[in-house]
């Protein structure tokens, strides 16, 4: 889904979930939170950002699941995708794994199952998708 880097962005008509994961999580309103960066490399603001979520965790308001895998195309290199859910919504880590293996072009059906995996609404996705088509 978008990134909250630009300002285009930021005016869309529905808040983006991007640096606002843990608040929509801990209200019910986000059923899963979703992370990639290089293992080593994170900047210490996503691991900061981690370890909130990480204090839930321990308490069972959330659930982590974390996949380190090679990198494709630089295998000295690992990356690390963190998953976190709500109780109940593990399912949903599964399920964004195989999307995102899935092999061919990213397509507006499978943005559209990435975002309803994140809990974006209809209304927020078929709107994400028009802006998309007409920003590309």
């Amino acid at each position: 889904m978008p990134d909250m880097h630009s300002e285009r962005l930021r005016q869309l008509p529905y808040l983006v979930h991007t640096n606002r994961e843990l608040g929509l999580m801990l209200r019910g309103a986000k059923p899963l939170a979703y992370f990639m960066d290089i293992v080593g490399r994170e900047p210490d603001v996503c691991i900061r950002y981690w370890r909130m979520f990480d204090r839930h965790v321990a308490v069972g308001r959330l659930m982590r699941r974390e996949v380190i895998e090679p990198c494709p195309d630089l295998p000295q290199l690992e990356y690390r995708m963190l998953f976190y859910t709500l109780p109940g919504h593990e399912w949903r880590v599964d399920a964004m794994l195989a999307l995102l293996k899935e092999s061919g072009a990213w397509s507006d059906d499978r943005e559209r199952r990435f975002g309803e995996l994140l809990g974006y609404e209809g209304w927020q996705i078929d709107y994400w998708l028009t802006y998309r088509r007409s920003h590309a």
